[in-house]
């Protein structure tokens, strides 16, 4: 491109100009994201449960799920389908999210509500009339109303750019619940109990800190007469005026008068039961801190993937092949399926003899490890082979070569040396 058609093309986007027609065009404006699900009734208790509940979104979005084609009869693996609703998984869910930002939204919205549901946008039939649809968009939805065949549904209306209801046959969308709905949202569930306690404990640390004296004066005569009562009334109020109006805070009394002080620290079980009740969370949710921290070993991060990772993928693709695939799409072999990269976990000193044990035994190409563990792949033929390179090849695999030392090409006849010509014939050592 030459340096004036680079001119006359050129863009800025602080330097372009906008008319009000444009403001009205932009629609329902705000100053946060509004399509984002969230915590419903988020307050300082739930704050601390917030960290389990990102970890384990963000991991479970980075497993990836992909429409696939599988052999029906053993369920092998054939192909990914590339198609609307796998670019929905893996590239764009909808105007405002990423593949991975969906799923990690999804998942974080259905600890904090128990039960979701993934609403499809914009389809190329009726959902609610047929069969075998092809999603180009779908939202993560709340649940506010259920019904024997339908439900109703709370998403964002990227239209309108507002969140609005709308009732959806059941068969339509597709609806997930919290694999540890029992643990985490049950009404007496140990996260509940939880953040019952938490909230409970918040209370007192906000009465001990609202800056109250709790003074009891004792004045130098009975208040039991009336007349006793308004004049210490009227004495209280002095001693208030006093702290409040000066600077310091300083108050003067009578020299009779007595002030005993009782703001002091509140004992309760409180601490203990929390700290409980976090030991339990972490057990029922087979969990710990050095997860969190980023300190765990491979053999408990196995185990967490294990008993938290699976049980929420599977709850996602279940439903997915169950409302999202058609019979015949089924008995095609269409699946949703995801994949773990399980060298994800493994330790750098383990993965030369890891690569060494896939690539002796035949599992995996050279360049299949390269490409694990980031580098290019080598453009020969040897690096694309699954074969033991400990071992010689045999006879068989073993190119044949040339008089000048070069492999003949495979289409080429093998080449075969004249026999040495001695004199004699073939009836005379007896061949026939």
């Amino acid at each position: 491109m030459s340096l004036l058609n680079r001119i006359s093309n050129a863009w800025n986007a602080f330097l372009k100009k906008e008319s009000p027609k444009d403001w009205l065009d932009r629609g329902v404006t705000s100053t946060f994201r509004p399509d984002s699900m969230g915590m419903v009734n988020f307050s300082r208790s739930q704050s601390l449960i917030t960290p389990i509940y990102n970890r384990i979104s963000m991991d479970v979005a980075d497993v990836p799920i992909k429409h696939v084609r599988v052999d029906p009869t053993d369920d092998r693996f054939i192909e990914e389908i590339h198609d609307e609703v796998n670019d929905c998984l893996t590239l764009s869910a909808n105007l405002d999210q990423t593949g991975r930002a969906f799923i990690q939204d999804l998942i974080f919205s259905m600890f904090d509500e128990g039960v979701v549901a993934i609403l499809p946008v914009e389809t190329d039939k009726d959902p609610e009339d047929h069969d075998g649809i092809k999603i180009s968009n779908w939202r993560c939805g709340r649940i506010e109303m259920w019904a024997p065949g339908s439900v109703k549904i709370y998403a964002y209306n990227e239209l309108t750019g507002q969140k609005q209801s709308v009732w959806m046959k059941k068969e339509a969308v597709a609806i997930i619940q919290n694999p540890f709905y029992d643990v985490m949202n049950a009404p007496n569930s140990v996260l509940q109990r939880l953040l019952h306690k938490m909230a409970l404990l918040d209370k007192i640390d906000n009465d001990s800190a609202t800056g109250k004296l709790d003074l009891i004066i004792q004045l130098p005569y009975t208040v039991r007469s009336k007349s006793r009562m308004e004049q210490a009334r009227m004495r209280r109020s002095e001693i208030i005026q006093q702290l409040t109006e000066q600077k310091y805070g300083i108050a003067y009394t009578d020299g009779t008068e007595k002030i005993t002080q009782l703001n002091r620290p509140i004992e309760n079980n409180l601490p203990k039961q929390i700290e409980d009740l976090w030991k339990q969370l972490y057990d029922n949710l087979y969990m710990s801190p050095e997860i969190l921290n980023g300190t765990a070993n491979e053999q408990t991060m196995t185990n967490y993937y294990t008993r938290v990772i699976v049980p929420c993928l599977d709850a996602i693709i279940d439903e997915l092949n169950r409302k999202f695939l058609s019979k015949t799409a089924r008995s095609q072999g269409q699946r949703f399926r995801y994949y773990r990269n399980y060298f994800k976990l493994v330790p750098v000193e383990k993965m030369a003899d890891i690569a060494d044990k896939f690539t002796r035994n035949e599992i995996m190409s050279s360049n299949e490890i390269r490409q694990i563990v980031g580098l290019p792949p080598v453009n020969t033929q040897e690096a694309e082979e699954l074969r033991n390179k400990n071992l010689n090849r045999s006879d068989q695999e073993i190119p044949p070569m040339a008089p000048t030392g070069e492999m003949l090409p495979e289409e080429a006849p093998q080449y075969e040396p004249p026999a040495p010509d001695d004199g004699y014939s073939d009836d005379d050592y007896g061949f026939h």
